[in-house]
């Protein structure tokens, strides 16, 4: 029997925030679009998730406001964060470094740093160097020294090993 979504009885912003990104492998889906993978086939390859979950929770984060699924070719879609969605990206980061300083022994595992000047983003997501938060669309991403626990060699893996901006299409 699988675990109700809701969370009724909880009168609180986070259960309710809970209730759309907190299942298994939202986030994932979710960091995912921030890295620049927006089609259906290539999420669900990447991540090995079920294409029945998957299609489920991609209709729950568009029904949020979350993600847009747009057409790319005849009957095909991508999916793109929203505004909404891109105000994730501090909690998504902040995560990751949360869990390669207490849950990864081998260090970053990815590196963030503000493409206009270079600089690695701090633990917030600021730019030590420019004083500022910098949108998802000005971070680059590259591979840190840290080493995967697993090594995937599904194209996408394979392309996010070289550095490039969030947002921007593996």
């Amino acid at each position: 029997m699988a675990l109700p979504r809701e969370y009724e009885t909880q009168a609180c912003a986070l259960a309710r925030a809970l209730e759309v990104v907190g299942e298994r492998w939202t986030l994932l889906i979710v960091r995912d679009l921030f890295f620049g993978v927006t089609r259906f086939t290539d999420i669900q390859a990447h991540l090995d998730v079920p294409r029945a979950v998957l299609t489920a929770r991609l209709a729950l984060l568009v029904d949020a406001g979350i993600v847009e699924r747009r057409p790319y070719a005849p009957g095909r879609f991508e999916h793109v964060l929203t505004d909404a969605g891109l105000e994730l990206w501090p909690i998504v980061h902040q995560l990751m470094g949360w869990g390669e300083r207490h849950l990864v022994d081998s260090g970053p595992v990815r590196l963030f740093a503000h493409a206009s000047c270079g600089t690695d983003l701090a633990l917030d997501g600021g730019c030590p160097t420019c004083a500022i938060v910098p949108l998802p669309a000005d971070v680059e991403t590259r591979p840190g020294p840290g080493t995967p626990s697993v090594r995937r060699t599904d194209p996408i893996s394979v392309a996010l090993r070289e550095p490039h901006r969030l947002l921007q299409p593996v």
